[in-house]
């Protein structure tokens, strides 16, 4: 196995979460150092603050990957007396990165959003609020039948065929190939000068536009011939919308004290704000992480009986509770539920001598008596 640097750790990462599903103005991406290095420990975390810097020394993290960006404003000075500047200090001088992911985290399929609706028991969940539409293209590449297997299923582990809940789809037709290799070729098949028939297989697949060049770059690596053949193809058709929060169903109806009950429970918080009848009975939920005031008609808009999100505000609630849209407020923190899921997602993507560990330092900084 071998030590990553940092900046294949992000090319990773970002294959999962790109940077542009983030919002516009999203501070998002390498906030401190350098992702030019080898990196050996990957520390997880929701927040940074101090605390959660000396926790990256103490176990010899060269990296932080955060939810929340520590810089979400442009700094002004940067003086070390000062709690900001003496964790950036301390940052440097330790030589540790620290990577942001934050509304692109909440976007990405397996994110934020999926991870706290996955929690929750939602099932056939849908995009609460489109943000994206992918752009998807068709890879129609030549092979001969000997490398067939093999090509297709680099194509698949590089992303190609993913069709909705359906992953390694492909098609496949049979023909003849012809061709003459020059003196200065080195062919798999055939001599140089000498006209080549033989017979090859034409795979096609569908892949989302922004992964087309490593899905290239996959089945080349696979394919044994020196020039490969391939086309690649514009498609009108998108994929489904991508976007912040989700909506599904609960297993079962209950009421909203007893929903409340659950999330508190599943989201391991110790107290929650509820807007509407505890007595109501709910079905369909609406969940986004973080700040969802925004979204507030969106959900209604969706035919939810109950909206999970966290930092309602005094209006807001009261508008909620005029609609007859129920509101459960387990704060902005539980978005901590990232940690575990990126944790998990980043250490089965390579064979890497390097460790993804959660961050133990609580960093709610609300008391519940």
């Amino acid at each position: 196995m071998k030590i990553p640097n940092g900046q294949q750790i992000i090319e990773e990462f970002e294959k999962w979460s790109p940077k542009f599903l983030a919002m516009e103005g999203d501070p998002i991406g390498l906030h401190v150092g350098t992702l030019n290095k080898k990196v050996e420990r990957v520390l997880v975390t929701l927040d940074v603050n101090e605390q959660v810097v000396d926790e990256a020394i103490e176990k010899g993290a060269g990296l932080i990957i955060a939810h929340h960006p520590p810089i979400y404003r442009p700094m002004k000075n940067l003086q070390t007396d000062f709690p900001q500047g003496r964790m950036i200090e301390k940052l440097i001088k330790h030589d540790i990165a620290v990577y942001a992911a934050h509304t692109n985290l909440d976007v990405a399929k397996g994110g934020v959003n999926d991870l706290l609706a996955e929690a929750l028991g939602l099932a056939e969940t849908k995009v609460l609020v489109p943000t994206y539409e992918a752009e998807l293209v068709k890879i129609a590449v030549f092979v001969p039948e000997s490398h067939e297997e093999q090509v297709r299923e680099a194509l698949g582990k590089a992303g190609a065929g993913a069709i909705g809940d359906y992953e390694f789809c492909s098609y496949t037709l049979s023909g003849t190939g012809r061709f003459r290799p020059t003196d200065a070729a080195e062919p798999y098949i055939g001599e140089a000068g000498k006209m080549e028939v033989t017979a090859e297989s034409k795979i096609e697949v569908v892949i989302r536009k922004y992964e087309k060049d490593s899905a290239i770059k996959a089945m080349i690596a696979a394919h044994p011939y020196e020039e490969v053949a391939y086309d690649v193809f514009t498609l009108e058709n998108k994929e489904e919308a991508m976007g912040l929060g989700r909506v599904g169903t609960l297993p079962e109806e209950m009421s909203l004290e007893e929903f409340t009950e659950l999330v508190k429970e599943r989201l391991d918080v110790p107290a929650a704000r509820v807007v509407g009848d505890l007595s109501k009975k709910v079905r369909k939920v609406a969940v986004l992480g973080g700040d969802g005031n925004k979204y507030i008609q969106a959900a209604k808009r969706s035919g939810a009986d109950v909206y999970v999100t966290g930092d309602l505000y005094f209006h807001v609630a009261q508008d909620a509770e005029a609609m007859d849209l129920a509101v459960v407020d387990p704060g902005h923190h539980v978005e901590k539920i990232m940690i575990k899921g990126v944790v998990n997602h980043m250490s089965n993507q390579q064979n890497w001598q390097c460790e993804f560990l959660p961050s133990e330092v609580h960093t709610e900084p609300f008391r519940f008596k």
